[in-house]
Parts: C-alpha cells; structure tokens; sequence
C-alpha cells in the first residue's frame, strides 16, 4: 500500500502536465509546491499598480500552442483562451526603422527586399510543416510519418551557428530579424546550435502565431489545476520538499526541480556518476527584468511597433552578436539587446481602460548583483522618445530576486540549464529516456530535461507517460 499513486514535486507546467496524465490515468495523485501558489515562475502578479497585471515568467505561449502535450489536453474545456497582437514580433534596427515578423510568412517576405523569396522558402516553409516540427523536437518518443523529413530540414541548418545562418542573407532587414529571435537561445550567437531557436521560434511565428493567455499567464496555471482537481487529485501548496524521505509513499515520483536541485534531494540514493553529472550541471546566464504600469502605449519612434506583441531592440545584427557575445564573457554591453513585450497590446485585461503593462529583460551574466534599471529605459527611451514619462509605476527582478520567486530559475537562468552543444541534447544525460533517472520510479521532468525550456510541458508529458507504461 502506498499513500497515494504518484507524487509530484514542483508545480510548474512539466509539473502540473504530468500530474494531470496521471490522474486522467485513474492515479491518485498529489503535487507538493514550496511556494505559496501553483504555477513555479508562470505566475501573473500586481507588480506595480493595483489593476495592472504582470507575468513574473512566460507571457508568450507560441510554445504551449505548438505543444503536443497541451494540444491532446485541450485546456479550453476550462476556459483557457489566447489573444494575438496584430504582428508577433517586431525589431527595431534604429529609431524609426524596423523590421516585422507577421503570421503570414509571405507577409514579412513582402518587407525582406531581396531576401524575402529565402525567408518564405526556409523560415515559411518550416512554418507551414510546424506540427510536424514541434512533433519531432518536442517529443522524442513519437514521430508522426512526415514528422522525419520536416527534422530533416531543420536539423541541416540547426546545427549552424545564428551568425552562419543570417550571413546567408544579403540585406540588414533579415539578418537583424533572424538574429534577434536566435538571441532567445541565451547562447553566443557564434555558437554551434544557435540557428535552432531562430528557426524553430519562427516557424512557429508562422505556424500557430506568438500569442498571450488571456488574464494572464496564471491561466494555463488555473486550468491545470482545475482539470487535476476535477479528476480528484490535489496541489499542497506551502511544502518545501528537501529529501527524498519527506515525500509520501507512492508507485511514482515526479520532480520538477532544475538538476542540481534533484542531486540534492536525492543525494546519495544516486549512483555516484549521476550525482556527478547533476553537481556539474551548468547554468547560463541569468536575466534582469522590469515590468512597467504605463499610462498610454509604448511611443515607439515606429509607430508600427505598437502592433507588436514582443519588440526586440536590438539595433543591427551585428550589434546583437556583440551583445550576446558580452553577456557570455561577463559583461553588461552598453547597448544590450532589450527583449520588449507588450501584453495589452493583444489583451486589454491586464490593464485599466487606456492603461498599458509591458515589461522587458536583458541578459545578464548569471547570478549577476547590479541594477540595469537605467540602462534597459535608456535603451528603450532611444527608440520610443517620451517612454519614460509615461511610466507610472516600475517592478525590477534581479537574478536573485527571480530564483527566490522560483527556485529552479538558479542565478536568474530562465531555462533550466545552459543550451550549449553539451547540455543541448545531454539534458540531463544522453538517452531516449532521459526524464529516467537511476531510481526505480523516480523521474526528473523540468527545464533540465529534454527538450528544455519553455511552457509546453513535454518534459512532465513524456515523464508521466513513461511511468503508466512502466506501472
């Protein structure tokens, strides 16, 4: 006899996606959360001002629309919705000269000059095949029948460095586009692997859009939560689990916690190369965020950016290498590439009539102390004159402000763990199965696990999935 069926520790999206399998499978099930709400960092909070909601993490969910996990769900049975701004992404190249990312890839080819019939071929027709794309690099255990060739295509130009990648454009439009969406990496722009995020986050630009959760990102949070408690399982809140010993008995155990943070619950019930493997697990670097309560509209230089859910102001593309390239060498870059997202832009509820919330972030080396507060709205008053005047009330997350929200984003690291060539497929070790770890029922499904980063849940998905096939 056991307690319950399945514990899970952590109660982010892997978390609360694996939990809710498991229930879905007949399973009691209990989710242990050391904070005192369910959600990890997809939390939506007043920051700022009364009225005025703000995402402490995710607010764009290309990712949770595209996931397989989320698609077999199907949150809308509890009231889930996502709203799109008029245009995905814009970048801004100087002030009052952008670029555009639209939903239609033939749409932002229209704006690429000579590069636009390259864009449509490559990054539009990535798009147009993205079910099968977020099939074979979100969920390694199954592959639909088109799924190989669509992987195929991607994985050639994947493995490039983001500066290959954009040299194969002829005009600056492009090369600023593809890499400032490759910045999401978190990696050198000059770093094998790096072309993989450009091209997967844009394909999915194309694909299924870059959408918000109406009310906030807590909503995902809230139907998860809703459809776990409707098939009788349970959320403690408030549990902060150290060890192994402090969990309740159950056939299966899920964690959600960041690698390092496994090694140190389990301890030495690892085999000792596991344990080496997670104490070495590296961390890349952290970000420094600010959410704003504005009383009118971001007034970008380019007007046409105010249509924009998420603005990158980030100058040239060689600007945003040299960036990234500055961050990864310890350094705050004088004009840092500013990742701008404008929630109300496509969802008016986060914000009184006529008010606005956005926030911003730039990378940072991990763990770092300082303030870039003025440095991030310096940034952002050159391209949008008149932005700080408009500011009526300012939140700021250091990096260790947002580990102590959520403790798996170690030294402000949003995605669970470096993704350079080393941890990009060894996540946390090389295998087919990595969510198994050395402990008979016992998986690790975070951030840490394949295939990394992001509100789409896989990581609990394929954990949950594994462990009713191996009950």
């Amino acid at each position: 006899m056991t307690d319950v069926d399945a514990v899970v520790v952590g109660s982010g999206p892997n978390g609360l996606v694996a939990a809710v399998v498991l229930a879905e499978a007949g399973l009691r099930v209990t989710v242990l959360e050391a904070q005192a709400r369910p959600g990890g960092a997809l939390r939506t909070e007043e920051l700022t001002l009364p009225g005025f909601r703000h995402d402490v993490g995710a607010t764009v969910h290309a990712l949770a629309l595209a996931s397989p996990a989320f698609r077999a769900l199907d949150l809308t049975r509890e009231g889930l919705a996502f709203a799109h701004p008029d245009i995905p992404l814009g970048h801004a190249i100087q002030p009052g000269e952008s670029v555009l990312l639209h939903r239609d890839a033939e749409t932002t080819a229209a704006g690429l000059g000579r590069d636009g019939r390259r864009w449509s071929r490559i990054l539009g027709g990535l798009g147009e095949h993205w079910e099968g794309l977020a099939s074979s690099v979100l969920d390694l255990t199954h592959l639909p029948p088109h799924a190989p060739a669509t992987l195929l295509r991607f994985g050639v130009r994947a493995l490039l460095p983001a500066t290959a990648m954009h040299r194969g454009f002829r005009e600056e439009p492009a090369r600023a586009l593809f890499a400032g969406v490759a910045a999401h990496s978190i990696l050198p722009l000059t770093a094998i692997g790096s072309s993989a995020f450009g091209l997967f986050l844009t394909a999915f630009a194309h694909g299924v859009g870059w959408p918000v959760a109406t009310g906030g990102s807590e909503r995902i949070v809230d139907a998860l939560v809703a459809r776990l408690e409707t098939l009788g399982g349970e959320v403690v809140t408030g549990h902060r689990v150290a060890s192994l010993a402090d969990l309740p008995s159950a056939r299966a155990t899920i964690l959600d916690v960041d690698a390092r943070h496994f090694g140190g619950i389990a301890g030495t019930r690892l085999p000792a190369g596991y344990r080496r493997r997670l104490e070495r697990w590296r961390y890349a670097p952290g970000v420094f965020k600010l959410d704003w309560a504005l009383d009118g509209p971001v007034p970008w230089a380019d007007p046409a950016l105010g249509g924009a859910g998420t603005v990158h102001v980030g100058g040239t593309a060689a600007r945003v290498v040299a960036s990234e390239a500055a961050v990864h060498r310890g350094r705050i870059p004088a004009e840092p590439l500013v990742l701008v997202v404008q929630p109300s832009a496509a969802d008016p509820t986060r914000a009184p009539a006529g008010k606005h919330t956005v926030w911003a972030y730039i990378h940072v080396p991990n763990g770092w102390a300082g303030d870039a507060t003025a440095l991030v709205e310096s940034r952002i008053e050159a391209f949008a004159p008149g932005f700080r005047e408009r500011i009526l009330g300012r939140h700021a997350f250091t990096p260790a402000a947002l580990e102590a929200w959520d403790a798996n984003l170690v030294g402000g690291d949003v995605g669970g763990g470096a993704n350079d060539w080393r941890q990009l497929f060894a996540r946390p070790r090389l295998s087919f199965h990595p969510w198994r770890t050395p402990l008979p029922g016992v998986y690790l499904a975070s951030a840490s696990v394949l295939p990394g980063g992001g509100a789409h849940g896989m990581a609990g998905w394929n954990a949950a999935r594994d462990a009713l096939r191996r009950l």
